[in-house]
């Protein structure tokens, strides 16, 4: 009898202990700095238990952009009952929480707060610890989630309201190598295909601009037909400027709409090749910018492997990834992107990034709540841009497009 006692009590305290070894840190994301209000619950080993989001895409599409205050509104009549269906999904309770990652910077302030203060209110109840999280950095290290990509890895953040280049060299150094000087490629799309008034077609009537200039671009019969110069041509450094297309995209839409006779409920007959002529452009200037922050970087992979990472809202885009990876192939480079579902705003990245910081240094985890502040607009990482500029590296441009049709892989050195 006390032989069969001792065997049990051994295999019990053997169980036991196998399920304490498995047991793995879970992470809750807020996500509220823009207009989807997103919550998901994350292990350690990027298995996503639970992921809701709640788009406000439809709402402001009727406006021709996001309007701040109402956006908070949405965001505070949605917010809680997204965390339930989260917890729902994942079947745990809050109390089962090893912590909760947040946005706090940088984002629109009326719709940071609400996320801020709903994840400050479910740390402060269940006495977990609050774990800030830059909306960038999230996004530059989402792939690591579901791909082996190593430290150090080059990655261009591509959005509605960012274009970055930085050099990650770990979960929380960040170098900064380019930005852009004014619109941001998806705010570009948006403005411009609006302006097209793709809108008008039902199938494009709820789609962002890029999705629909992507999808338009398809049925292209002459893709040269439009112009669109390349911007910061003669400019040796890394960072971006959008507003030039966008204005010439705009005089072009003028000029045939004058020429065409173009009532101001319809749309210029060649606007598939409209959209070719301007996602090439698009691309071609993304792929130019990014060659030289590969030239500029190579030193510092030193003998370790060579990644892209493309991430941000506008890594959606099939023509645009496929034309920085065919560049990366050029550096012996891999590139990488998170799945679509991840490429825009989400609960997942936060808790991811969250998950990223507790592992490099537990000191992130906080239970200062109230020292915990939102910032709307927050730098990335440590600014080497003026490194870059002073470098003045020459290229010799790696073709962009098949649209184009040049025969050699290399165009004139700008």
């Amino acid at each position: 009898m006390f032989t069969l006692i001792t065997v049990t009590l051994r295999t019990f305290k053997n169980f036991a202990c196998k399920s304490a070894k498995t047991r793995y840190l879970s992470v809750l994301g807020v996500e509220t700095s823009c207009d989807d209000t997103g919550i998901a619950l994350l292990n350690e080993n990027g298995e996503v238990l639970g992921n809701v989001l709640n788009s406000q895409q439809k709402f402001h599409t009727r406006y021709g952009g996001i309007i701040p205050p109402r956006a908070q509104d949405l965001h505070r009549a949605k917010i809680a009952e997204v965390f339930e269906h989260c917890m729902e999904e994942a079947k745990m309770t809050p109390d089962m929480l090893d912590a909760v990652g947040v946005t706090t910077r940088p984002g629109l302030p009326l719709s940071l707060l609400v996320g801020a203060r709903f994840a400050k209110h479910i740390a402060r109840k269940y006495k977990k610890p609050l774990v800030p999280v830059h909306h960038m950095e999230a996004h530059a290290l989402q792939a690591r989630m579901e791909q082996n990509i190593p430290f150090p890895f080059l990655c261009l953040l591509i959005s509605g309201g960012h274009s970055q280049l930085v050099f990650v060299r770990s979960a929380t150094e960040f170098l900064l190598l380019g930005e852009s000087l004014d619109d941001a490629p998806g705010e570009a799309f948006d403005k411009i295909a609006r302006r097209l008034r793709l809108f008008l077609i039902s199938k494009y009537r709820y789609w962002n601009g890029g999705q629909a200039v992507e999808d338009a671009a398809k049925d292209a019969k002459n893709p040269t037909r439009f112009e669109f110069p390349l911007p910061l041509a003669r400019e040796r450094n890394c960072n971006f400027s959008f507003a030039g297309i966008k204005n010439n995209a705009f005089r072009n839409i003028r000029t045939a709409e004058r020429q065409e006779g173009t009532p101001p409920d319809g749309i210029i007959y060649n606007y598939h090749d409209f959209c070719a002529g301007l996602l090439a452009a698009v691309s071609r200037h993304l792929m130019n910018r990014t060659q030289r922050a590969l030239e500029f970087t190579l030193p510092w992979f030193g003998d370790a492997p060579r990644s892209l990472v493309v991430s941000g809202g506008v890594a959606n885009n099939d023509y645009i990834f496929n034309d920085l990876a065919h560049l990366a192939e050029h550096y012996d480079c891999r590139a990488y992107r998170p799945s679509k579902k991840y490429c825009s705003d989400n609960g997942v990245m936060i808790a991811w990034n969250a998950i990223e910081q507790i592992k490099h240094d537990r000191s992130c985890m906080r239970f200062d709540y109230d020292a915990v502040s939102i910032q709307g607009k927050a730098a990335l990482g440590v600014s080497k841009l003026d490194a870059v500029t002073e470098a003045g590296i020459k290229c010799k441009w790696v073709q962009a497009s098949k649209w184009r049709g040049a025969q050699s892989p290399f165009e004139v050195a700008q």
